[in-house]
């Protein structure tokens, strides 16, 4: 099984005045997830994620279509709940962390259909190899404030790959060669001085 993905998106409307204007908002890990799942001998299915994530959003309310998204997953951090497996995830056979450490997304261009949904399309590196993806992104929700004055939004994305478009070919008989991917983020702006 395998890889990943993923990263993120961005987004919302109706935010609050004091975040309506172009800033960056940094990936909560502690609060998103990047998560995968491959049929495993055609029958059933396992999933996984990735416990490790970090990036950046740069959104204009007003201008969704130039927003600017970076992600970077620790493809090390992989947990499909089965260390033999894990391990075996993190081997030549299949995303090779000691020579391939990261999953990188970096957004290209977003189109905005105007309904509240976003399609972002940008390069997804796994396992050395860059490809071009789309990610179907649910939401935005609108921007609050938490207990401690921070902005943060939400959103989740979805997209599907094929793990030999990435060099990722380990266990062919045992594993689908389709990778699903969902990424449920949770972004937020810091007070100043915090």
């Amino acid at each position: 099984m395998r890889v990943v993905q993923i990263v993120l998106f961005a987004t919302c409307g109706l935010l609050a005045p004091s975040v309506a204007r172009t800033q960056t908002w940094q990936i909560d890990p502690m609060h998103s997830a990047a998560q995968f799942s491959v049929r495993h001998l055609g029958i059933s299915t396992v999933r996984g994620q990735f416990e490790k994530l970090s990036g950046s959003v740069t959104y204009d309310p007003a201008a969704p279509d130039k927003t600017s998204i970076s992600a970077t997953i620790d493809a090390n951090s992989v947990n499909t709940r089965v260390e033999m497996r894990d391990k075996d995830l993190r081997s030549p056979n299949f995303l090779d962390v000691a020579k391939f450490p990261t999953i990188t997304f970096k957004s290209s261009r977003i189109d905005h259909s105007g309904s509240g949904n976003l399609k972002v399309i940008g390069d997804l590196t796994i396992h050395g190899v860059t490809k071009e993806v789309a990610l179907d992104v649910d939401g935005p929700t609108p921007a609050i404030k938490d207990p401690m004055g921070n902005a943060r939004m939400g959103a989740s994305a979805s997209t599907k790959i094929n793990r030999h478009d990435f060099g990722v070919n380990g266990a062919p008989a045992m594993a689908g060669d389709e990778v699903m991917i969902t990424l449920d983020i949770e972004m937020f702006v810091p007070q100043p001085g915090k």
